[in-house]
């Protein structure tokens, strides 16, 4: 018996019944043989960090664009906050941790440079619109090692795809990453907008204080607290009511002073403006974009309009500002 074989039996003794088992994987498109040493979701969770997009992430923007500040969040270090918060309840449920962490790490490597700015230009500018979350999924699928894709199991892609509020994953691991992107967004975002000065701690509604607590550890205590008491010995991933109540309510309060802010917000118009000039410029001169983005289209039959976007979408912050200067800003002329 190998190492694999016997933290699989470990899952089936120790987590709990509503646990998603490594054994118990609907698997993955291709398949391939078993490790001797990680289950199949560790293996996923070892794939996604080790990924160029995963990489990539530390440098696109979270809420504030292109920060040049040493503390402000990206979207890196919010999904480290992410897998963290959800790595914590997982383990107080006895959920398996490995398949939590993997979706967790993996939930936003479809993300735009510029955050949700990006996104929303993408959106309107594809045919077909363009989504994070689908986006993610297909990083993985497709995109990854050279449009080989990483092979991820099922489940993993599955918790990816439906992390959104408006979505449900069909795992109690997915449901849990789920309900930790908005504990760790709202919470992480309050205090990179008072580290920008554009609100205080008493600035925020005092009924949403009171049942949350009065710092961000406060109510990240009481928002983790809550999950895992709502959620024991029970089938689903729940909020006490309260408590959710209390969470949207900032969520609400957040969209209205910090993310529709014009301090924080007001360089979104030229970001978009800078990735609808590349996503036209790519359009018209598609033979520049690299060579696996073109066979996409000629070999596998991809849509021109995604590859584009794909190739858009994978880029930094910085990156995007260096490709559309090297095509619409003039060098200035130098005599050595």
């Amino acid at each position: 018996m190998n190492i694999r074989e016997k933290q699989e039996i470990w899952e089936k003794e120790y987590l709990s019944p509503y646990a998603s088992l490594s054994q118990n994987s609907l698997g993955r498109d291709r398949e391939e043989p078993q490790c001797d040493v990680r289950p199949l979701y560790q293996r996923d969770r070892d794939r996604i960090l080790h990924s160029k997009s995963f990489r990539r992430m530390k440098h696109k923007t979270q809420v504030f664009l292109a920060p040049t500040g040493d503390h402000y969040r990206t979207r890196l270090t919010h999904t480290l906050e992410v897998s963290q918060i959800a790595r914590t309840i997982a383990r107080a449920l006895r959920m398996n941790e490995d398949l939590t962490e993997a979706i967790a790490l993996g939930h936003d490597l479809g993300h735009t440079p510029f955050g949700h700015a990006g996104e929303d230009i993408l959106n309107k500018l594809h045919p077909d619109g363009f989504k994070h979350y689908y986006q993610s999924v297909r990083v993985v699928e497709l995109l990854e090692k050279n449009c080989q894709g990483l092979n991820l199991t099922k489940e993993v892609r599955d918790g990816m795809m439906n992390h959104s509020t408006s979505r449900m994953p069909m795992t109690m691991e997915g449901k849990i990453v789920r309900f930790s992107d908005k504990i760790a967004y709202i919470n992480h975002d309050i205090d990179d907008a008072m580290r920008a000065h554009i609100i205080s701690e008493e600035d925020l509604p005092i009924e949403y204080r009171d049942v949350l607590g009065y710092s961000p550890k406060q109510r990240l205590n009481s928002l983790i607290h809550s999950v895992i008491n709502e959620s024991m010995g029970r089938p689903d991933i729940l909020m006490g009511e309260e408590i959710e109540k209390a969470m949207l309510g900032l969520r609400s309060y957040m969209f209205e002073n910090v993310y529709t802010n014009p301090i924080a917000k007001g360089q979104e118009k030229k970001a978009q403006n800078m990735l609808e000039a590349l996503y036209h410029h790519f359009m018209n001169n598609f033979h520049e974009l690299p060579e696996e983005y073109v066979r996409l289209v000629s070999e596998r039959g991809e849509k021109k309009e995604s590859v584009v976007c794909d190739y858009i979408a994978g880029m930094t912050d910085q990156y995007s500002i260096h490709v559309y200067e090297n095509l619409y800003v003039p060098f200035v002329w130098k005599v050595v």
